[in-house]
């Protein structure tokens, strides 16, 4: 991203807001960087990419995927393990990402605040609807889910606290893209395409613009057959995403709730949230629903 406009999100006195940018469709540009800081970025390379393995990787695997040679991938490595970003195995050396960043989040005033003011919206829509809910942020590239209430009911289905998700499979991604400034957006998917090596979906500036016009997205899940994924989006002052909670409904036999008692009980709980952090309420949210919304068809990620 260019300018003075950060990912990040920015609270100045308390209160929940993004340096404005003028809403539209984004334009999806890879914007020049500036001031590059070697050193930093490898080390930043470095946890982004096992942010995306969580199964870990040797020093070999790192430098390999990183087009680095070993020593200078081992030396980071040392330092990261010692710093405790990073842990490493005795049975098979690999190393691992460890959860001082998810700690780090977490301890973020405005985070906490966030995450205290979800819980209790949370749990009281677990409760009217007997479905999970979730609560993601947009992080880099990808979302990160800072947090969760199960299901009163089993089974159910649920997305753990701490988990990463694929900015491209994940409906908390589509909704915050669709409401964020224009090149904090185009930054994100950059990242993105950083991360994975695939192309932009040619349908994505399309697909967020329909979900900015109704307000939210439901749509199938992109990895569970039969669930099937609400979000609305948890907005700042400035009309702009700062999160968003998601439902992934699974319909129960003799069960009441249907995607349509979901989406009004999910709607209500994001304006409440909303107006707990000081945002206010996006236009097409605001309104009651009258109609279920056609569902929007969602961008599929091409190889690079």
């Amino acid at each position: 991203m260019t300018g003075n406009t950060k990912c990040s999100t920015v609270f100045p006195n308390g209160r929940f807001t993004i340096a404005a940018i003028p809403h539209g469709a984004p334009t999806l540009k890879t914007p020049k960087r500036r001031y590059p800081t070697p050193a930093l970025e490898k080390g930043l390379d470095i946890l982004e990419l096992f942010a995306l393995e969580p199964s870990g990787l040797t020093k070999s695997d790192v430098a390999r995927r990183l087009n680095r040679t070993v020593s200078e991938i081992f030396r980071m490595l040392l330092c990261l393990e010692e710093r405790g970003y990073i842990s490493r195995s005795d049975e098979d050396d690999r190393f691992r990402l460890s959860l001082k960043i998810f700690r780090m989040a977490l301890e973020y005033p405005p985070t906490k605040r966030l995450v205290a003011e979800a819980l209790p919206v949370m749990q009281d829509l677990v409760h009217e609807l007997n479905q999970s809910v979730h609560l993601g942020v947009l992080e880099g590239g990808h979302v990160v889910i800072i947090a969760q209430a199960d299901s009163p009911v089993s089974p159910g289905f649920y997305v753990k606290a701490g988990s990463i998700v694929d900015l491209m499979h994940a409906a908390t991604g589509h909704v915050i893209l669709a409401h964020i400034p224009r090149e904090q957006c185009n930054r994100a998917v950059e990242i993105w395409q950083h991360q994975t090596g695939n192309r932009i979906p040619k349908d994505l500036e399309e697909h967020l613009a329909k979900i900015r016009e109704q307000g939210y997205e439901e749509r199938d899940s992109y990895q569970i057959r039969g669930v099937i994924n609400i979000t609305y989006p948890v907005l700042d002052e400035n009309n702009n995403a700062v999160a968003a909670l998601t439902v992934p409904y699974l319909a129960r036999l003799e069960d009441p709730a249907t995607p349509r008692t979901v989406r009004a009980a999910l709607r209500e709980a994001s304006l409440k949230l909303t107006e707990a952090i000081g945002g206010t309420h996006h236009p097409a949210i605001a309104q009651a629903e009258k109609k279920p919304a056609r569902k929007p068809r969602a961008p599929q990620p091409q190889p690079a």
